[in-house]
């Protein structure tokens, strides 16, 4: 009997033909033969019948029949026996070295030493989130105090002269003056002065003007506030004032560089913290005039306008735009009849759209506005939208007749809908009609005749919607949508930040504005979260469900050497994170403000998504008072929900924390040292050990985890010992096996040493903040350690790794081996350490040819090994990847890529199973079509190399807002990597199958293979014949693929599939307040003159804005 599959083959024919595939049908039992009847594979006939099917694509099929070829087509055997042999030889030799250099069964037997005298208790997850968000609210209240006391601020003040620009000998002097800056720890090694403010002013804001002047002298009382603030609460970090004026006042003061031009862009009044604090939520319905009459720089300076509204939008606003001219049409189809959420992710694509909007035809603006007013009434009766502030705003060149009737009809005499006009070009013949329609409107009225007046003059409609405010005297705390910090984005950071700020509106006779700081070490601050363990993780979410802070969070991308934010990066939605969530509970409990818990069977990708995780998680949840938020925390099951309590003396813990070789997580909080500016240049290890000698009473450190370091401490002191001895052990003339050991614990304790010169470390960035995934980070456990955790205790996890990375060719390669250490105390089991040692690639390589040289005595003299050239042998890791090879080229690949033949046929028998994976943070190259809106929706194919994960971890973030920059307004070309959604396929060894053996149909041959599991590894031996050529099986590639919405152009159903992801509304909390109108108004108050303001005696002080980084929550 013959254990394999039949397969199609192709005829040969000069036509292409569709490769080969494997029977589906074929049964998995005689595939996978653990206990074969015969030791060899014997030659196989292979048929002379042929049965031919013709198909309408002129592809020929040949169905294989069960008669005998001659003997010439048979193909080399492959003992079973010998090639189990070899499997177990190489696998004891490796398991053999790897135990002897990392010392686990040493470590393995000092935890069971001391497993009398250890707990193992279960993490209550519901009262850990409780404690987080209670202390969440405590810190986050103080920030709102200090906003408070801004508030209260005495700011007014008499008028000041205009200073003199020149000293007594008639030399120009600039304003302002020269001060010291130190470089500080505390706000990311930037240069700052503590002590006093630093005043900015946009360059195209005139720095002599006197209401600027004295706003400037006025906020200077605000200096002694900013520096009692900080003394009273340490973890603050950026305060500032934002001026209606134009000017912005920083504390600490910063020195301001300008671009490349010599020109400072940044204006405080174009920043979402400023709009989302000077005004409630609001539905707009943009009108843009495409008639002919608005052609060239008209329709440029209109596209402006349209952009600069969209910058002034924010996640709880709504919003759609309608071209017009002989007729009505949305500029999005899809967006017909309704409004969208004013996300980043719509605004860009609107932003897209806009750009092609073309003129022609004559303008009637009476069918817009009814479409506007009729969108508006619905929305507003349905309970949809923002429920507050409602605007229409008309951008045309005043050609505009026939719209009183359409005001008496749905607008008078209530006005719930405010009109905002501009008029756009150098004519003012219709600026009469366009004032009107403002000053009856309760709106406002600008003309805009070059791309320079576009900011001013649409800033002048926040002004009226925050009148209701203002006469109200309504101090409401603001918390503004995310965003990313540009500043640092243009300097050498490798990484960003999501940023919020908490903002709150004060007013005065002047017309000004205020902001400020940053949430990174709120987090960190926060005792208890090493409590979750090697998968856990906590995150936060807005009541809008976006993810504000995520492991899995990746806001920037990398295209070509820059790093860059991605268009959505501050929308990306909670259920497009955790996406196993099809029912969307996790979102809705946690956007309804519910403390619960729920459970969810999870697929957790890792390295770079070429390995998944199979885990349960149960996830709790609760909101943080006073506030937007929601806050979660995750564990998993299994040895996840329990936590190893130990117990050593102080004395005895402190002498093995002084070894040389023992280090702790750097990013971890055992003890607080971002407070007391003293504290600031102490790392983790050294604030420890001051805290227990007692040498610093000031220190506040967390005495659960203290006393879990030194208990791993003192349990895994020993290995030093252990490890130095094998060192000397080890002459200069001895083969070199293994160049380090290391281990880890589940209190971030981290110990290695050295069993080769440090020159001679094949990977010096191992163990180092240049490899992220292999420390303990605020986001995760090593990469060595997450793995082993999940594999049976005692054997081994091996992973190939670059030197410095796989783009660096011909660098030598390195293996590493882990194993986890568990602890079972009544009958519960927690990991207690991993521990393991890199080596090089080389020295596994020897010690497999080594192995495969032997064969089993009943079989005479070894006749064959896995160098000839008859066989080929592969060793590769439980997700497919090659780790050794004849050939070194392939060293490193998927298997799939090298060999489609043998991994399809691995499918077939179970022996492998392919995971589908998802992920919707993506960025591909688009495909090539417009966005017009007099264009069917459709979209092409976009397939992307594997691995489609452009992961970058956040680092300290700032104060200034990439929402409203000027960048904002380039547009995307169609060159440029955009947001998409893709799925990938994963590959995972199913080890109930130890063995397993088969023949593969290839045309004229028949490829035969062996699987071998080598023992106590995530390690298999695959023997292969290669005189077969199967190269009618396609490669299996393990690539992302972008998924798509709309399948076909000629189909109207597949075309709303795309349409229907488009419009849906996920379920939001409105924010809590809402200011539309107030009866005390100055309607009249409508623009038109030159000395006309909108602006409302206004003062706004958003005191702090927070930094919002995976690493907050660790």
């Amino acid at each position: 009997m013959v254990c394999g599959c039949s397969a199609l083959l192709p005829l040969p024919n000069p036509r292409p033909t569709m490769p080969a595939t494997p029977n589906p049908h074929a049964n998995p039992s005689s595939l996978a033969n653990p206990s074969s009847t015969g030791r060899w594979i014997p030659r196989q006939p292979m048929p002379v019948a042929w049965a031919f099917v013709q198909k309408s694509s002129a592809l020929l099929w040949l169905l294989l029949l069960g008669t005998s070829l001659s003997p010439a087509w048979g193909q080399a055997k492959i003992p079973l026996e010998t090639v189990k042999l070899w499997a177990d030889t190489f696998g004891g030799d490796l398991y053999n070295t790897v135990t002897k250099y990392s010392g686990s069964l040493l470590l393995q037997k000092k935890y069971k030493d001391v497993e009398s005298s250890l707990k193992i208790e279960e993490v209550d997850g519901l009262e850990l989130v409780r404690k987080f968000s209670e202390d969440m609210e405590n810190m986050l209240r103080r920030k709102v105090e200090a906003v408070q006391v801004l508030q209260a601020c005495d700011l007014q003040g008499g008028r000041v002269t205009l200073p003199k620009s020149w000293d007594e000998k008639g030399n120009f002097v600039e304003l302002g003056a020269e001060f010291l800056l130190e470089s500080n720890a505390h706000f990311s090694n930037l240069p700052v002065n503590t002590s006093i403010s630093s005043v900015q002013l946009p360059t195209n804001v005139y720095n002599k003007d006197p209401d600027i002047l004295n706003g400037v002298y006025m906020s200077e009382a605000l200096n002694a506030v900013f520096v009692e603030n900080f003394q009273r609460d340490p973890t603050l970090t950026w305060q500032y004032f934002g001026s209606a004026t134009g000017f912005f006042r920083i504390y600490p003061g910063i020195k301001w560089t300008p671009d490349e031009n010599g020109v400072i862009t940044f204006d405080c009044r174009n920043r979402g913290w400023y709009i989302q604090a000077a005004t409630s939520p609001k539905d707009i319905v943009i009108l843009v005039d495409v008639s002919g009459s608005m052609k060239g720089l008209r329709m440029t300076i209109a596209k402006h306008t349209i952009t600069t509204i969209l910058d002034t939008l924010g996640e709880n606003d709504f919003v759609n735009i309608i071209a017009y001219n002989d007729y009505v049409h949305y500029i999005e189809p899809c967006f017909k009849g309704i409004l969208v959420q004013a996300d980043r992710d719509n605004r860009e694509h609107f932003k897209l759209l806009v750009e092609e909007l073309m003129v022609k035809g004559v303008g009637v603006v009476d069918q817009a506005l009814r479409e506007a007013f009729q969108i508006l009434k619905q929305f507003q009766e349905a309970k949809q939208g923002s429920l507050c502030n409602q605007a229409i705003m008309l951008i045309s060149d005043g050609a505009v007749e026939d719209y009183e009737p359409v005001f008496e009809k749905y607008n008078w005499p209530d006005c719930k809908v405010r009109v905002f006009t501009y008029l756009i070009g150098r004519e003012v013949s219709f600026a009469d009609r366009m004032k009107w329609i403002a000053c009856n409107n309760k709106g406002y009225y600008t003309q805009i005749s070059t791309l320079a007046d576009t900011q001013e003059n649409v800033m002048e409609y926040l002004h009226v919607l925050s009148r209701p405010m203002v006469i109200n005297h309504d101090h409401d705390i603001i918390w503004t949508e995310a965003y990313m910090d540009s500043k640092l984005l243009s300097s050498q950071a490798q990484s960003l930040t999501l940023l919020t700020t908490v903002a709150m509106p004060v007013f005065s006779k002047k017309n000004e504005t205020v902001s400020g700081r940053s949430w990174r070490r709120l987090m960190r601050l926060h005792p208890g979260l090493w409590q979750l363990g090697v998968h856990g993780y906590a995150f936060l979410n807005t009541n809008n469900g976006y993810i504000l802070s995520h492991p899995d969070l990746r806001p920037l991308y990398r295209e070509g050497k820059k790093l860059k934010p991605k268009p959505n990066y501050n929308s990306v939605d909670l259920s497009e994170v955790e996406w196993e969530d099809q029912a969307e509970s996790l979102r809705t409990a946690m956007i309804n403000r519910e403390t619960g818990t729920l459970s969810m069977d999870v697929k957790v990708p890792m390295d770079k998504g070429k390995r998944v995780l199979f885990l349960t998680n149960d996830y709790f949840f609760t909101d943080i008072s006073d506030t937007p938020f929601s806050l979660g925390v995750v564990l998993s099951r299994g040895h996840g929900e329990y936590i190893l309590l130990g117990n050593t003396s102080v004395e005895e813990g402190l002498h093995d924390l002084l070894h040389p070789d023992l280090a702790l997580a750097g990013d971890w909080i055992y003890c607080i040292t971002d407070i007391d500016p003293d504290h600031r240049k102490l790392s983790q290890l050294e604030a420890m050990i001051r805290f227990l000698t007692r040498k610093d009473p000031d220190l506040e450190c967390d005495e659960e985890l203290v006393r879990e370091v030194l208990f791993d401490a003192v349990v895994t002191a020993p290995m030093e010992a252990y490890w130095t001895a094998l060192a000397l052990n080890m002459s200069e003339e001895s083969e070199h096996v293994v160049d380090m050991a290391f281990l880890g614990t589940r209190a971030g304790l981290l110990r290695s040493s050295l069993f080769v010169g440090s020159e001679k470390v094949s990977d010096r960035k191992f163990l180092t903040p240049e490899d992220e995934a292999s420390l303990f980070t605020l986001d995760r456990f090593p990469l060595w350690y997450r793995q082993a955790s999940e594999h049976p205790a005692g054997s081994f996890v091996f992973n190939l790794r670059w030197a410095e990375g796989p783009e660096s060719v011909g660098e030598p390669m390195v293996v590493t081996a882990s194993t986890a250490v568990a602890v079972t105390v009544d009958k519960r089991t927690a990991i207690a350490a991993a521990v393991g040692v890199q080596m090089k690639l080389e020295f596994l390589q020897r010690k497999f040819w080594a192995a495969t040289r032997q064969c089993s005595t009943v079989d005479g003299p070894c006749t064959q090994s896995c160098e000839d050239s008859d066989l080929d042998c592969f060793v590769i890791d439980n997700n497919g990847f090659i780790l050794i090879s004849k050939r070194s080229r392939e060293t490193g690949r998927f298997l799939g890529e090298v060999d489609g033949a043998v991994l399809t046929q691995l499918l077939s028998m179970g022996v492998f199973s392919q995971v589908t994976m998802y992920d919707y943070q993506a960025m591909c190259k688009p495909s090539s079509h417009h966005h017009s809106a007099a264009q069917p929706l459709v979209s092409v194919s976009v397939t992307q190399p594997f691995p489609l994960f452009l992961l970058e971890w956040s680092v300290w973030g700032s104060w200034y807002d990439r929402g409203a920059e000027g960048e904002s307004h380039k547009h995307k070309k169609q060159d440029q990597l955009q947001p998409c959604d893709t799925e990938y396929p994963v590959f995972v060894y199913q080890p109930a199958i130890q063995e397993a053996n088969g023949i593969i149909e290839c045309g004229p041959c028949q490829k035969v293979f062996v699987v071998q599991q080598i023992p106590n590894s995530n390690l298999l031996l695959l023997v292969t014949d290669p005189t077969c050529d199967c190269s009618i099986f396609p490669p299996v590639l393990q690539e992302a693929t972008e998924v798509k919405y709309i399948l076909q152009l000629a189909s109207a159903h597949n075309a709303s599939v795309k349409c229907d992801r488009m419009r849906s509304q996920k379920l939001r909390r409105r924010p809590d307040s809402c200011h539309a109108f107030h009866p005390e108004e100055n309607a009249q108050d409508c623009g038109g003159a030159s000395d006309t303001s909108a602006s409302p005696p206004l003062l706004l002080l958003p005191v702090c804005a927070w930094g919002l980084l995976p690493q907050l929550l660790r």
